[in-house]
């Protein structure tokens, strides 16, 4: 793949300004649910970091 193929495929920034409030609603419930998925990740990854600095503290 060269430059330009992967310029042509970046994706384009939304424009909020044009899109529906219903469509802006959804994308942000969306958003939401993607944040607490992610800070149950980092909850799941911080419980597993505690558990090796008390494994390896020892």
């Amino acid at each position: 793949m060269d430059w330009d193929e992967a310029e042509r495929r970046k994706p384009q920034p939304l424009k909020f300004d044009v899109m529906s409030i219903e469509d802006l609603e959804a994308r942000v419930v969306a958003l939401e649910s993607e944040i607490e998925t992610i800070r149950g990740v980092i909850k799941q990854k911080q419980a597993a970091r505690g558990t090796a600095d008390m494994f390896f503290k020892k």
